[in-house]
């Protein structure tokens, strides 16, 4: 009787299950398909918008980027501070830099449960090394090309152009990089490590969880805060000849140990650097996570004045907005702002630039090598934005925002094709353009999502993201969108 039942399950198993996939559409919540169709039809959307440009392959765009690079290891944050055995803090606590594991276990906590991204400088040797072993053996670790510049060359690569790479690499970090980057810099026999704690929405570290995916970053990188590859970098620029130079990885020197001096005097060869480069030539500064107030200071005054687009985060932008109004560096900023909270700092940060421009140039005889600011890309979990000045160099700005959106959902699930199953929308139905009373609100059009609009002498665009629910990585999340955004601009 046992054997028959067997049979009988062998011989209709097929159409139970068929009659089963049948029941669970039929009773399938018209909500839910609503949602799907919507979903799709805003994927098809900015499909097609990231399509109305196309790449000329017969001439590859060529872009300059430095500087530095490092071997990422991934982990799972919480699995690795288990494994050490570290508690969590009963108090979350900014650190500027880490020499403890207790300031580990409270600045971790500090930005875990919002589920912002950080990244410190740990100055004990021996606590990273601990931390580096207790990760090579930890279930699902993985290695990766690190660093702002290799990264976002290899995005720009990969979108179709010819890339040079200023950072100082080992042979075995040349060998995996694309055919279409060349490097220049030193050779070195040991990267230097980079820890990425990463962990998912929802996430739990005893008492806390995270409001959403995002990464904590270590390092104790003693090779990139000193740009070693600037001096390469700058023979072979001449000849290279760019339609766009990029400027990231600074972060590396943020509360690094340097003599007095040091750090400004290597800022001071990197203006000079910038100062060179055609007028023509777009120059492009990627933020990253800043907290000592003097660096900060020391970029107002050495890069971004010769930068005149800028990419960053929706940490980072109210982080330069506070340091540009006079006040202290925002440490810790709201992990999912409002659209109108964003475009209104962005607004201030475009408007006090360019009037540090003004003034800059009606006093100094260099106004030649300073340049205005006329793009701003800003990226946050739920939606990607741009300030274009009009007439400026920077061009197809609603195709580039939809690029920007689709590879943050590309980068973080880790697939070029998006699965809007995998897939969520968590920008409002509709957005005010500002917090100013009275502002008009723009509802998001399926069919049409990336909304654009011109004010005084800039045009705005604002595309929703495909939010990915199932996490592969968060970490190189914003040099990929940034990179991805510049490609069709150049």
């Amino acid at each position: 009787m046992e054997g028959g039942g067997r049979v009988a399950w062998v011989k209709y198993g097929p159409v139970v299950s068929v009659f089963a996939v049948l029941l669970a559409v039929w009773f399938r919540s018209p909500e839910n398909t609503v949602l799907d169709d919507r979903l799709d039809t805003v994927l098809s959307s900015l499909l097609r918008a990231e399509r109305k440009v196309g790449m000329n392959s017969i001439a590859r765009p060529r872009v300059a980027v430095g500087f530095g690079g490092c071997v990422d290891l991934i982990v799972d944050g919480v699995s690795l501070l288990n494994k050490i055995g570290l508690p969590p803090t009963e108090q979350p606590l900014h650190h500027d830099y880490i020499e403890s594991a207790e300031q580990l276990a409270q600045s971790f906590a500090y930005f875990f449960a919002p589920g912002a991204a950080a990244e410190r400088f740990v100055l004990n040797d021996t606590l990273f090394n601990e931390l580096v072993e207790a990760s090579r053996d930890l279930p699902g670790n993985r290695w990766a090309v690190g660093g702002n510049a290799p990264v976002m060359a290899g995005r720009m690569a990969t979108e179709g152009c010819d890339v040079l790479l200023g950072g100082s690499f080992s042979s075995d970090f040349t060998d995996v990089l694309s055919q279409h980057i060349t490097v220049a810099g030193n050779t070195v026999e040991e990267p230097d490590i980079h820890l990425i704690l990463e962990y998912p929405s929802g996430a739990e570290w005893g008492s806390y969880t995270s409001r959403r995916a995002n990464r904590y970053i270590v390092h104790s990188d003693d090779h990139n805060p000193y740009l070693a590859s600037m001096e390469e970098f700058a023979k072979k620029l001449q000849t290279f000849e760019p339609d766009l130079l990029v400027v990231g990885g600074l972060q590396m020197m943020d509360n690094f140990p340097f003599h007095a001096g040091e750090r400004a005097t290597l800022l001071s060869r990197l203006a000079d650097l910038l100062s060179s480069a055609t007028p023509t030539i777009g120059v492009h500064f990627e933020m990253a996570s800043f907290v000592e107030e003097s660096i900060m200071e020391d970029l107002l005054h050495y890069v971004i004045p010769h930068a005149d687009s800028l990419g960053m985060n929706e940490q980072e932008l109210p982080n330069l907005l506070s340091l540009l109004k006079g006040s202290n560096i925002t440490v810790l900023s709201d992990p999912n702002p409002r659209v109108a909270t964003v475009l209104d700092q962005m607004r201030e940060v475009y408007r006090l630039l360019n009037q540090r421009y003004q003034d800059a140039s009606a006093e100094s005889e260099e106004e030649a090598t300073l340049k205005p600011l006329t793009r701003l890309h800003v990226h946050t979990l739920a939606f990607q934005a741009m300030i274009v000045t009009r007439g400026s160099k920077w061009k197809n700005t609603m195709s580039a925002t939809a690029k920007a959106s689709l590879t943050a959902n590309r980068h973080v699930c880790g697939s070029n094709d998006i699965d809007p199953s995998k897939a969520r929308l968590i920008m409002d139905d509709s957005f005010s353009v500002s917090r100013r009373e009275g502002s008009q609100r723009i509802p998001l059009q399926e069919s049409k999502p990336v909304s654009c609009w011109y004010e005084d002498d800039y045009e705005i665009c604002v595309a929703p993201v495909l939010v990915c629910t199932e996490v592969y990585q968060t970490a190189g999340g914003g040099d990929n969108i940034s990179a991805a955004g510049l490609v069709l601009q150049i």
